[in-house]
This record gives structure tokens, C-alpha cells and sequence, in this order.
């Protein structure tokens, strides 16, 4: 009896061990580009389709017509099959945010030895994608809630 009871708990821990162990894939429900406006401010993010084992980024912020900042940001998968979050504020060199947390639509980094942000967190809703800044505990927390652009290319032309 112990053996049968012994046998039936490892067949219900192996997929669980297999979930677990799984390899976090990139967040392919990022792809796309984004905007958010809220009155003179404004916010662009746009992020490649996965590829070769990584996603290209850039966002831009501002004021009315003034830019305030720019970055270029990858997710990738590293050599050791972790997955990072690199950003490159105004062109400085990057700094590695390493996963903590990925689900179906959402998609979290951290970095405590970093001075702000030191979490990186990116989420959908509906049809918006939600980003957010913050440090590791939550606060400071800034906040993008950006609706998809149609790009020109994927517009259809409707001929008379």
C-alpha cells in the first residue's frame, strides 16, 4: 500500500515539477506600439515581436511638442536561459533588471542594487498595456496605461 500511495504521489508531482521548470518564454502580448496622452503629456513605447531570442524596445516621453526623455530597452534570453530586462536611459549604459515574475499576461523585474527604478513591472489589461516604475517595495511608484496604435503599415487601404 505504501508503494501504490508512493507511486500516485510522484505521478501527480511530476507535472507539477514540469510547470515549475518550465522556461519562461518573452512576453509576446507587448509586441506592438503604444501610446499614452494624458492632457500636454504624453508617452510612446514600442516593442518588437520576439526573435531570436529577444525583444527591441524604445519609449520616449513629453511635454506638448518638448522631449523629455528617451530609452532603449531589450528583454532577452541570456546565454544561461534567464531571461533580463536591460534599459538604456538617454543613452547610458545599460543596466539588468532580471526576471522575478511572468504569467500569461504580465511580466515583473527587479534589481535591488539599482538606485531607482528597482522594479519593473509591465501587464495587460484588456486591451491597454499597463507599465509602471517603482522601487522594490512599491513606492515611487510611476505609472503608464498605454492604448495600441495601428502602425500605417497594417492599415488597409480601402480603394474606391
Amino acid at each position: 500500500m505504501k508503494k501504490l500511495l508512493a507511486a500516485v504521489l510522484f505521478l501527480l508531482a511530476v507535472p507539477l515539477a514540469a510547470q515549475t521548470m518550465a522556461k519562461p518564454t518573452l512576453p509576446g502580448w507587448m509586441a506592438g506600439t503604444w501610446v499614452m496622452e494624458d492632457g500636454a503629456s504624453w508617452a510612446d513605447e514600442v516593442w518588437t515581436d520576439p526573435r531570436g531570442g529577444i525583444m527591441l524596445g524604445m519609449a520616449r516621453t513629453g511635454f506638448g511638442p518638448k522631449l523629455d526623455g528617451w530609452e532603449v530597452t531589450q528583454i532577452k534570453v541570456k546565454a544561461d536561459g534567464t531571461i533580463s530586462f536591460f534599459a538604456q536611459p538617454n543613452g547610458k549604459p545599460p543596466s539588468e533588471f532580471p526576471l522575478v515574475l511572468i504569467s500569461e499576461q504580465s511580466i515583473e523585474f527587479a534589481n535591488p542594487a539599482h538606485d531607482f527604478p528597482q522594479r519593473i513591472r509591465y501587464w495587460r489589461q484588456g486591451k491597454l498595456l499597463m507599465a509602471e516604475v517603482s522601487k522594490l517595495d512599491g513606492s515611487n511608484a510611476m505609472r503608464w496605461n498605454y492604448r495600441p496604435v495601428v502602425p500605417p503599415r497594417d492599415q488597409v487601404e480601402v480603394l474606391p
